[in-house]
């Protein structure tokens, strides 16, 4: 659910543009319409704990899960894909209360488009502000490593002589 694609290339004039992930989605054990997975499936499927999985529930990270007549917590592929996104939503070190804000703008619908754009959009700065920082430690770990190799292979060759 992260940006606006549409499969046909260009949309027809009074067509809707659907809020989808860039990335293929991952494949669902179960077929649409067969899709209601227990908790301890769901667990089983993302890596996420049970208890992960009630407080996302509880603070309105995940929509309304629906439930069995047992009262049984029922998780469906849009779940799972929702859940998946969330995960990239963590990857980016984005706060839980802008991923709670996120999730609220989506159950808001279409109006709330530009305030999802530049939620993301800024979290999207704040990704490659650290990816930089990661090269630049990168570059000084490599440095380190090839200082060490090359003192490594100094005294290697001043034992043998």
């Amino acid at each position: 659910m992260t940006v606006m694609q549409n499969t046909a290339g260009t949309l027809a004039p009074n067509a809707t543009r659907t809020d989808v992930c860039s990335a293929p989605p991952p494949r669902h054990p179960r077929p649409d319409g067969e899709d209601h997975y227990t908790i301890s499936e769901v667990v089983a499927f993302t890596g996420l704990t049970a208890h992960t999985l009630r407080w996302y529930e509880r603070i309105g990270l995940m929509s309304h899960i629906d439930r069995s007549h047992t009262g049984q917590r029922r998780y469906t592929n849009r779940d799972l894909d929702w859940l998946d996104f969330v995960g990239k939503l963590r990857m980016t070190g984005m706060p839980v209360a802008d991923m709670v804000r996120y999730a609220e703008l989506v159950r808001e619908g279409e109006s709330t488009y530009r305030d999802r754009r530049e939620l993301l959009e800024s979290t999207r700065r704040d990704v490659l502000t650290r990816i930089t920082e990661l090269r630049d430690t990168l570059a000084v770990l490599d440095r380190k490593i090839s200082f060490y190799g090359d003192a490594g292979r100094s005294r290697e060759g001043e034992r043998t002589r």
